[in-house]
């Protein structure tokens, strides 16, 4: 059974940091993209970060870049979020999921959406208030 647990979400103030952490099994780790996501009450997910372990290569959106960080640990199957300089904006529920291969689809210049990633954790609230 393939599972994504995410944790680490909690109340900031404006300006904390937080480490999102986002632990994978019933997959190999290596053989996968994972990827970053929020959704907020009344949007759609917004796609924040992604990263291959295999080759350590990452991306980030243009919202988040200077802010937020991906990372991963492939000894302990676990890809993280650093989020600095947060903001009131920035509260939502914050997802992680996974799919085979390449975070780009098709021809390779494009970051797959959300539809694309094949297994979902089941979220971790972040508010950071004002």
């Amino acid at each position: 059974e393939v599972q994504l647990q995410a944790s680490g979400g909690g109340l900031v103030h404006t300006g904390g940091s937080l480490t999102l952490s986002c632990v994978v099994s019933g997959v190999t780790f290596d053989d996968h993209s994972i990827g970053w996501f929020r959704q907020a009450p009344g949007k759609e997910r917004e796609g924040l970060a992604c990263i291959t372990p295999r080759d350590g290569s990452t991306f980030h959106a243009e919202s988040v870049v200077g802010r937020f960080t991906i990372s991963s640990d492939s000894a302990k199957n676990t890809v993280y979020l650093r989020m600095n300089s947060l903001k009131p904006e920035d509260t939502a529920i914050y997802y992680c999921a996974a799919v085979f291969g390449s975070y780009y689809s098709g021809s390779g210049y494009k970051v797959r959406p959300p539809s694309e990633y094949n297994y979902w954790g089941q979220g971790t609230l972040v508010t950071v208030s004002s």
